[in-house]
């Protein structure tokens, strides 16, 4: 077994802390607009339009990110305390809520550039947002947040800050799977770029990522109150209209594509 006691402070200045799910929260935008800007160039799309992409990619990201958690996972009490949902170093961000937030950025973005429709925007934005999630859930894991179920695994990880339980490691597990997508997602890019009928990248992203969430979900233990008794949890719920989403834009590029021919 694993002993994990590692402080999720890297170190404190005055009255800042640098964090370290912070850095890494950080970090995600910073490699996105790297990949973004090795897109567009090889695309020959303006090279400066990617400082505002990732402006309102950062925007839509956090405020559907917090705004996801609030509403999904506790909205009686954010509902009651609203200024809560302003304290977002309190903590607090869901993924599918950052999903949504990040889709309708795309739209705000890209309604005033003619040479960039919203699925061309959009199916390219998958590269970087899968890679987004491996530097998340390492922030998770540094947090000892979102910890998975009790293992007799001798991988099992003992979150000293949670309990003297051994778990699963599901926030490695996450991020492990992340990062192969992100890489399926390149070679996939890189080998058919163009041919790609507009709204496939999206569509297999979002199945393929929200299918691994779905199974990792099993490992992980309830992230609110209510999902005690469910047969299966919210961030199950979530993933489910995100995975018939994606299979929907697959098919419709699929049916475009014979019709173009």
């Amino acid at each position: 077994m694993i002993e994990w006691n590692v402080s999720p402070d890297i170190f404190t200045l005055g009255p800042f802390t640098i964090r370290w799910y912070g850095l890494l929260f950080a970090i995600t935008f910073i490699v996105g607009y790297q990949i973004m800007y090795w897109i567009f160039k090889r695309e020959g799309k303006p090279e400066d339009d990617v400082n505002d992409l990732v402006w309102f990619m950062v925007l839509g990201t956090v405020i559907g990110a917090r705004l996801g958690h609030c509403l999904f996972y506790n909205p009686s009490y954010y509902l009651s305390n609203p200024l809560e949902i302003l304290m977002v170093w309190k903590g607090g961000l869901a993924s599918h809520g950052a999903g949504i937030g990040l889709l309708t950025a795309v739209y705000f973005y890209q309604r005033k550039r003619e040479d960039q429709s919203y699925l061309w925007v959009a199916d390219r934005l998958t590269m970087p947002v899968a890679l987004s999630g491996l530097f998340v859930r390492t922030g998770n894991l540094f947090n000892s947040e979102i910890v998975g179920k009790p293992t007799d695994g001798s991988w099992g990880f003992i979150f000293k800050s949670v309990d003297n339980i051994p778990r699963h490691p599901t926030q490695i597990y996450e991020a492990t799977s992340y990062f192969i997508v992100f890489w399926i997602l390149v070679f996939v890019y890189k080998k058919y770029g163009n041919k790609l009928n507009e709204g496939f990248l999206l569509g297999f992203f979002l199945t393929l990522f929200f299918i691994i969430r779905f199974s990792i979900e099993f490992f992980k233990e309830n992230q609110t109150y209510f999902e005690k008794g469910m047969p299966i949890n919210m961030g199950q719920l979530l993933s489910i209209p995100m995975i018939l989403f994606g299979i929907f834009l697959m098919v419709r590029s699929k049916k475009k594509k014979e019709v173009t021919e």
